[in-house]
């Protein structure tokens, strides 16, 4: 049902501080979303949204997105993934995401993060963890600010996530299940990558320690292809140097989207939300889609995918890597416990739902999400609200 439109507002920690608590006319269900906070300080251009999706497993977990087009929609979809995610990944936690419309290479990054931090302090239902366009020095400066976040620095007790390689490890660990399901032998398996960032890197690394071949990589200045095979260390120390894929000096220059269109056996999602759609999902060639980035894909995608024999591995199953080391983090848990634990449920959470799928006759994601949402209802009993 949709939640009734209202629009309330309280003003809290100084004349400056605009904290605006708001429903839109969305769309809720048994789940969530349990609170939308709409933050905004006009002093420090601050404009934000929180949401908090579900509790029901305890506090809830999401990263803290940075990017001038990000939307309340895409918030809202991201905490129900994380929703999905946490539980799926058996954690003890719900689901929940955070907005900041900036520009996250703007100066001034710590004063935004500090007035963010200072707005979240008493909502200790969202445990904020980085995203993308924020790391885990931004995690620093909220801890500091409210006493909890995860991704931190491991100079103050963290385990830094994009510096371990956390989601792309369990990108890998899936990856080890899946191939069988789709036809597809790991060793030797070309992988292309849309989106060479933290994620896409470590997915890069750890397959390719696997035997695979990386054949094609783009970021937001255009993909370089090479089906003979990229040297991925060469292609680092490119990316560092230059910023960007496109002046490795081997193999072909393509824009940025071809990345979807090479001749791969795996492909892996790994920056923007909804890259794969109507539009391009007819294209894709290869076999095997690991979902390296959070909602990379339309349903309407999805879908096509299916009818074309294409396995997609839903994003809360693929790449969990991350918010499993988050949740380690915050039960003081080393560093090698979280790496099994990402593998061993990683591992079993990728068998569980294509097993399901393939017997069901269904796509990967609604196998996926009837485990997932089956575990939070059953919390839920054990609840007031």
């Amino acid at each position: 049902m949709a939640a009734k439109g209202f629009f309330d507002s309280v003003l809290y920690g100084g004349p400056f501080f605009g904290y605006f608590i708001c429903m839109f006319d969305i769309k809720s269900d048994l789940l969530g979303p349990l609170k939308i906070i709409r933050l905004h300080s006009e002093k420090a251009r601050l404009n934000a949204v929180v949401v908090v999706d579900n509790i029901a497993l305890g506090p809830s977990i999401g990263g803290v997105r940075v990017s001038p087009s990000v939307s309340v929609e895409e918030v809202l979809r991201l905490a129900r993934t994380m929703t999905l995610k946490n539980s799926i990944a058996g954690l003890a936690h719900g689901g929940g995401k955070a907005g900041i419309m900036a520009d996250p290479k703007a100066p001034g990054k710590e004063h935004l993060f500090r007035v963010f931090a200072k707005l979240i302090k008493d909502l200790v239902e969202y445990i904020p963890g980085p995203d993308m366009g924020s790391d885990e020095t931004c995690m620093a400066w909220i801890l500091d600010e409210t006493g909890r976040a995860v991704g931190l620095p491991e100079e103050i007790g963290g385990l830094p996530l994009d510096q371990l390689g956390a989601t792309g490890f369990g990108l890998a660990a899936c990856a080890d299940v899946a191939c069988p399901y789709a036809g597809v032998s790991l060793k030797s398996a070309r992988i292309a990558v849309h989106g060479f960032g933290s994620v896409g890197k470590a997915a890069a690394k750890f397959l390719i320690e696997k035997g695979a071949v990386l054949v094609a990589a783009s970021d937001t200045h255009g993909t370089i292809h090479d089906p003979n095979g990229i040297d991925y260390q060469e292609l680092l120390q490119t990316k560092s140097a230059s910023g960007t894929v496109v002046n490795y000096e081997k193999g072909r220059r393509l824009r940025p989207d071809d990345v979807f269109t090479v001749d791969c056996d795996i492909l892996i999602p790994a920056a923007t939300p909804d890259v794969i759609n109507i539009n391009n999902a007819g294209l894709i060639k290869a076999k095997l889609i690991l979902q390296g980035a959070n909602i990379p894909a339309t349903l309407e995608a999805e879908e096509i995918l299916h009818q074309k024999g294409i396995l997609s591995v839903p994003d809360f199953i693929a790449n969990a890597g991350g918010v499993i080391m988050a949740a380690m983090e915050y039960e003081k848990r080393s560093e090698k416990e979280a790496f099994e634990t990402i593998k061993t449920r990683i591992s079993k959470n990728t068998s569980l739902i294509l097993e399901r799928a393939r017997r069901e006759k269904r796509t990967p994601r609604e196998a996926a999400e009837e485990i997932a949402k089956e575990r939070v209802i059953e919390a839920e009993t054990y609840r007031e609200f």
